[in-house]
């Protein structure tokens, strides 16, 4: 049997990418010193918090037919899994975040680490897009990576404006 996830579920999963990412640029605006570099990873953190905001609306959104479980799940091993692969995928809240961020890192590091990250979350979503069926809202996944594509593109001209 394949595993199909419905959109609710998918909504989950992106609401903890989400909250993974605000932690990730929280925890690099503690390590840089300039005030400038600094505000601008917190207004990056903040664009999580608001790309959370717009996920947790857009499941409220998901009918009741799209929330439906796909499987036969007693014991909730579905979204405990689905919450295990947000952990382990995007933004890892079990690795140390200075593990990634020795410290030393210019802002252009950074964000070249942000991007790959983010880009890492649609190639995710793109994967699940692929196990949830039609009927149960696959068509609200794209609208998640719509979302992140519009992530890479801040983040890529911030990247310019860093550079000569």
């Amino acid at each position: 049997m394949s595993i199909q996830f419905n959109a609710d579920e998918i909504f989950e999963i992106a609401e903890q990418i989400e909250r993974n990412g605000a932690k990730f640029y929280r925890r690099g605006a503690d390590i840089l010193t300039e005030p400038e570099n600094r505000r601008l990873l917190l207004d990056l953190a903040a664009m999580e918090d608001e790309h959370e905001r717009v996920f947790a609306a857009m499941r409220t959104d998901v009918t009741a037919s799209e929330r439906e479980p796909v499987v036969f799940d007693p014991d909730d091993q579905g979204a405990l899994y689905l919450r295990a692969m947000a952990d382990g995928h995007v933004f890892d809240v079990k690795v140390d975040p200075s593990e990634r961020l020795k410290g030393k890192e210019t802002m252009d590091a950074v964000f070249e680490m942000a991007i790959g990250l983010e880009k890492d979350s649609i190639l995710f979503y793109l994967g699940m897009k692929e196990i949830v069926p039609e009927r149960l809202g696959r068509h609200r996944v794209d609208a998640i990576i719509r979302e992140e594509m519009g992530h890479v593109a801040l983040l890529s001209s911030k990247v310019s404006s860093l550079r000569p």
